[in-house]
């Protein structure tokens, strides 16, 4: 959350010359409201399936720079998906969480003591990351033109 992948994926999908797609959107797209609307009317379990098809569906149709939401790696299934994809990891510590988004934004895992909860998720998720990934890149002080270099750089692609 906060990370920059929607920034960067558009910065790379165009030094690449090829498309981006985000899931997060395709799934607001689909069903006409926000994430955070999904997360209260229906609960977080609805949303990670929906998150599930959405994934499934992009990564079937789409062979640019594919963006995916923070929690699409806890299904495995969608873990298995991305084994031999280039997936690009963008990592950031608590304090540049921070100052990015304040942790006060409309993030529904994060309403109550988000430090500590953003600090939770990280420590369920950090190794299901690294599982899926090619590649890790640091974000922190970076600006996105420097992240959107590093994963080029570490994926060993060429822009367009």
């Amino acid at each position: 959350m906060g990370v920059g992948k929607s920034t960067v994926g558009q910065l790379l999908a165009e030094r690449l010359g090829v498309g981006y797609r985000d899931t997060d959107e395709d799934i607001v797209a689909a069903q006409g409201r926000s994430i955070a609307e999904i997360f209260v009317d229906e609960g977080e379990p609805a949303f990670r399936e929906l998150e599930k098809d959405a994934v499934r569906t992009a990564l079937a149709g789409h062979d640019g720079v594919l963006a995916l939401g923070g929690g699409a790696v806890l299904d495995a299934d969608t873990r298995a998906l991305l084994a031999g994809q280039r997936v690009v990891y963008l990592s950031m510590d608590v304090e540049e969480a921070v100052r990015r988004t304040g942790l006060n934004a409309a993030r529904p895992l994060l309403a109550v003591n988000p430090r500590k909860q953003w600090r939770e998720l990280m420590d369920a998720r950090r190794h299901l990351y690294e599982e899926v990934a090619a590649s890790v890149v640091a974000t922190d002080g970076r600006t996105p033109e420097e992240v959107a270099q590093a994963a080029l750089d570490a994926l060993e692609l060429k822009e367009a």
